[in-house]
């Protein structure tokens, strides 16, 4: 038991006086004549005895009374260290992740937890709270419930590290408040339980939906694409109890394309396939019907009107394999010798290949220099006979670093970086029993940097730093098998590739998505990307001959985009949302150590008013005072 006022209680010495007034014995008996001696000392006795207890008693009486008079002036209260602890910090993170869509017993979970939180969250101080897109530090009871019922559903979906983090961050640096983090959410598994902070208390708020079934499309590409047709195929996935079969449509823009079924009956997972006739210019979207989680009941895609990639090969070499490559319709290919190279068409290509030159000469080097930096991409292919210093003034331009003698022991090319970009999409699976090229000779090198290639004792055969790809070796048939090595076709077309990124089938929402518009801008313009409902300027990068976009936090919903210079409509772009909440399976915040858990929001409410709660003593202490001195008139009227 505590007291509001404390000082009140040296009151309490006041009871001293009636004791020492008692002891004293202020009023004294009297003695009487009487002629019967001994019944006179028989009823002296006995009268003194019973006086002497009516006394004992009434003094009693009073003291209490008294002294619960005192203690309630005082204010007595029983109350927990977190009642008693004046610095109260609350912190409250509302899950708004697209599986907090799913129904619970009461409906949708999110839209039920943000009315129980409207309905329940009461007081006076400031609390902080967050969702997986808006943070709000220190705001009041009122402008929080005005603003709570508004909350939608986001495509982002923190993990519970990055909740705890988060929170850390909303807290004060005060090493003795109270801290309380109320986490609402189906808690989603993504992961192990992090280690809770020992400075805060975590109340988890688990919401439960009644039924884990959903149907979910997971993602579309070109299986395979020729002159008038592309094959898309798509894969369907099911959680829980599923039908057996699920139709499936394609449409474009709002006219329906193709229906079909997928087949879903020995399997959780499967995949069809649209044949799409001319489909340049597709806004797509595929959609399927589901009663359960809405936002993954449609992909949209965009396929382009493919622009051809401008390749330019400066020769002294054999250029042959070069024809082979990029003489076709996907690509603007020219070549031309070295003695008669025109300048004038640098500036405008996207790929350029020095194709085993002798010497590169200050001209070309400076020309290569602004190409590079307005965004070309560069691969050098050195000639055996190289003047080395004429490329190493190059490769220093480029920072790359410098050839050093020629090295004339044969190697074999053994080690291929399947994780570099090249080659991410070729290899299903690391390949040990290769048929390893060879090179007769190769150019030493110190260089700064990554390696694509290796030899068989770790030197490098090509090198890649930006936009640019260094080749250590010769590829004449009379110094390297390279050529006729099935590495050579998914590594120069993907150099080339990826010396203009075209959009892709649609990127995700929340990423960092960069693709190029292959576009030349005028002085102060600028690319839009819009839809029916909104436009948005992306952050944008100009170079010669395209434009690189770049999009993180927008779009912020689902849908086809187009890119625009003004009103010219340049090309497509989808995004979607991520389909990895499509996954119902969740964390029971039980098992996380540290933690108290609840399952709905206004039990956890009830457990903090109740931890806040103070229980004032004082009025039972007047009751007992007023009790107490109703006892002493009754003593001092019926004792005898």
């Amino acid at each position: 038991m505590q007291f509001k006022h404390p000082e009140i209680l040296y009151a309490l010495l006041l009871l001293l006086i009636p004791i020492i007034i008692h002891l004293f014995q202020l009023r004294r008996f009297q003695k009487v004549a009487f002629t019967n001696v001994e019944f006179l000392k028989k009823a002296t006795l006995q009268t003194r005895k019973s006086s002497q207890v009516k006394k004992w008693l009434v003094l009693l009486t009073r003291l209490v009374a008294l002294a619960c008079i005192i203690l309630a002036f005082a204010q007595p209260f029983t109350a927990s260290k977190t009642a008693l602890n004046s610095e109260k910090e609350t912190v409250i993170y509302i899950d708004n992740s697209f599986s907090m869509e799913a129904k619970g017993s009461n409906g949708p979970m999110l839209k039920r937890s943000l009315q129980q939180l409207y309905d329940h969250l009461e007081g006076e101080e400031n609390i902080s709270w967050f969702t997986n897109d808006v943070t709000k530090k220190g705001v009041s009871i009122t402008d929080f419930k005005n603003e709570v019922l508004s909350i939608d559903y986001s495509p982002m979906q923190l993990s519970l590290e990055a909740i705890l983090l988060k929170a850390e961050q909303l807290f004060s640096q005060s090493n003795t408040a109270e801290k309380r983090l109320v986490i609402i959410s189906d808690f989603q598994d993504n992961g192990s339980f992090p280690e809770v902070p020992k400075n805060i208390k975590i109340e988890a708020v688990k919401t439960k939906p009644v039924t884990v079934n959903n149907l979910s499309i997971d993602t579309a590409f070109v299986l395979r694409k020729t002159v008038e047709n592309t094959q898309l195929q798509v894969v369907v996935s099911a959680e829980g109890e599923w039908p057996e079969s699920v139709p499936v449509s394609l449409w474009n823009d709002e006219r329906l394309v193709a229906k079909t079924a997928v087949d879903l009956s020995n399997t959780a997972s499967n995949s069809i396939t649209f044949d799409i006739e001319n489909p340049e210019n597709l806004k797509g979207k595929i959609t399927l019907t589901d009663a359960h989680l809405q936002y993954d009941n449609n992909l949209f895609f965009s396929i382009n009107l493919p622009e051809k990639i401008k390749v330019l090969s400066i020769n002294e070499g054999e250029a042959g394999f070069l024809q082979k490559l990029f003489d076709n319709e996907k690509y603007a290919y020219k070549q031309q010798n070295f003695n008669q190279l025109n300048y004038s068409d640098l500036p405008s290509q996207n790929f350029v290949v020095l194709n085993e030159l002798k010497q590169i000469p200050k001209s070309l080097i400076t020309a290569l220099k602004a190409f590079e930096e307005n965004g070309g991409s560069l691969l050098v292919i050195p000639s055996k006979e190289a003047e080395i210093n004429t490329y190493n003034n190059l490769l220093n331009t480029l920072q790359i670093g410098q050839f050093q003698q020629l090295s004339t022991s044969e190697k074999k090319i053994t080690k291929i970086h399947f994780s570099h970009p090249l080659y991410e999409e070729v290899f299903e699976k690391q390949v040990t029993n290769f048929q390893y090229p060879t090179v007769q000779s190769f150019f030493e090198i110190t260089h700064q940097a990554s390696k694509v290639l290796e030899l068989e004792d770790g030197s490098p055969f090509l090198l890649q730093k930006g936009n640019n790809y260094i080749a250590t070796a010769a590829f004449s048939r009379e110094n390297s098998n390279f050529k006729n090595s099935p590495l050579i076709v998914p590594s120069l077309i993907n150099m080339a590739q990826q010396s203009l990124p075209l959009p892709n089938l649609y990127y995700e929402i929340g990423q960092n998505n960069t693709f190029a518009v292959p576009v030349k801008l005028g002085q102060d313009e600028i690319l839009t990307v819009e839809d029916s409902l909104s436009s948005f300027i992306p952050l944008q990068q100009t170079k010669a001959n395209s434009v690189a976009i770049t999009t993180t936090e927008v779009p912020t919903y689902a849908g086809n985009f187009t890119v625009n210079r003004k009103e010219d409509r340049l090309q497509l772009v989808s995004y979607n949302n991520p389909r990895n909440e499509s996954r119902l399976r969740y964390l029971d915040p039980k098992n996380w150590e540290g933690t108290t858990s609840y399952n709905s929001v206004e039990k956890v409410f009830e457990a903090i008013a109740k931890s806040n709660h103070i229980n004032s003593l004082w009025k039972w202490f007047v009751i007992f005072a007023v009790l107490f001195l109703i006892i002493e008139l009754c003593i001092l009227k019926f004792f005898k």
